[in-house]
């Protein structure tokens, strides 16, 4: 794995099938090397003493487990016997402190299939969230993500085990701006896509996801002539085309986009489908519209995912963050992928070692609050999104 780069970039990654670098692998077992003799204690090198409870034996039995979800020494950065140290522990002690783990799909692979209890997009995180019955969640996506699973469950305790876990969509747009649109712009919805914090949610009148945000727009056109789509212009630019409505007149959009999304080339897509015959393109939403318009599906990391499956295209390319690209490879083994990803750093910033940090030290700096007047305006938003989506 390259290391996380201070601003995000594309380009192909090179492995196993088409394209990227996490494939699927058979278990087996791995000696391992320098460990104690056997029932004794292993030494953690990465935690700085020992881990307890776990034998050599019990740390390869997971690095099993770890493989035999797809995960490789290609995959991660670390030592693979050091990630099954690391999940090992981690998973003892958020069973010991009844502690439930999202992870989203653009999370590091050994976050994803090592420790999440749920993984999924922004919607499917959101929704499993309220299922839960643990008394503590810890969210490996990013910080909006978080407040969104502390909206929907106030009497639970949420973490974000990373600071740096930001969003340049979130950061576009705050609630002062969403009621200067509502002044300007009356009689006409605030559809808010989830990628906000939670003041603007509570000043908007319907949240959206990318799985969405289609059939919702389309409910609000039959009560509406005029929509305010914040804060993705692309995202808005593509469901604006796909309903035929004009932006500036049926539609208004704020001046936000995606880091990740925002930079992928329309022009590089020819070039594949000419050297990959049969290749089936897959788009983020956020992506520009002139990407958009060449690629054979657009949406969100769930039905993208959905698709992939049901799909028997002879190569997939898959145009997002890097991680659902592993993702896809690791889940359908067999299937061809080619790499056009950009890495989140935002997402990046959660590790398997500072997710140890928050179950072994919970504190207030990693806890997620909202303002009880601003959850409750926010979570009315969501809840029409819910019955929207339903």
């Amino acid at each position: 794995r390259r290391d996380i780069p201070s601003v995000p970039h594309s380009g192909m990654i090179a492995g196993n099938n088409l394209g990227y670098d996490c494939v699927a692998s058979e278990a087996m077992p791995i000696k391992r090397l320098n460990l104690p003799p056997e029932g004794k204690k292993a030494h953690s090198t990465f935690l700085g003493g020992y881990v307890e409870k776990f034998t050599e034996t019990e740390i390869n039995q997971e690095m099993k487990r770890l493989m035999s979800l797809g995960l490789s020494q290609s995959c991660v950065s670390q030592p693979l016997e050091d990630i099954a140290e690391l999940t090992l522990k981690i998973n003892t002690l958020k069973k010991e402190k009844n502690t439930f783990i999202c992870a989203h799909v653009y999370q590091l692979p050994e976050v994803i299939l090592g420790i999440g209890d749920s993984i999924g997009d922004s919607y499917k995180l959101a929704a499993d969230s309220i299922e839960t019955q643990a008394e503590n969640i810890i969210f490996c996506g990013v910080h909006f993500m978080a407040e969104t699973a502390k909206i929907l469950n106030p009497g639970k305790k949420v973490y974000i085990p990373s600071k740096e876990a930001g969003c340049t969509l979130a950061e576009s747009i705050k609630g002062e701006d969403v009621k200067k649109l509502k002044l300007q712009y009356p009689n006409s919805p605030v559809v808010t896509y989830i990628n906000t914090t939670a003041d603007v949610k509570a000043e908007s009148d319907c949240i959206v996801t990318s799985a969405n945000a289609e059939k919702i727009l389309r409910k609000m056109y039959e009560k509406h002539e005029r929509v305010v789509f914040t804060p993705d212009k692309f995202m808005g630019a593509n469901f604006a085309k796909i309903l035929g409505k004009t932006i500036g007149k049926d539609m208004i959009l704020w001046n936000g986009t995606c880091v990740v999304h925002e930079k992928f080339d329309a022009r590089t897509i020819k070039i594949y489908r000419d050297k990959y015959p049969g290749l089936a393109v897959l788009a983020h939403a956020e992506c520009p519209p002139e990407l958009i318009d060449e690629v054979d599906f657009a949406g969100g990391t769930g039905t993208m995912m959905k698709y992939v499956e049901n799909s028997n295209a002879a190569a997939f390319l898959l145009i997002t963050e890097c991680g659902f690209g592993e993702l896809a490879e690791m889940k359908f083994p067999e299937k061809n992928f080619i790499a056009m990803c950009r890495i989140c750093p935002y997402m990046k910033s959660i590790t398997l070692n500072n997710v140890l940090d928050v179950l072994e030290n919970p504190s207030g700096e990693f806890e997620v609050n909202v303002p009880a007047d601003i959850a409750e305006k926010a979570k009315k938003s969501i809840d029409m999104m819910f019955d929207l989506a339903a």
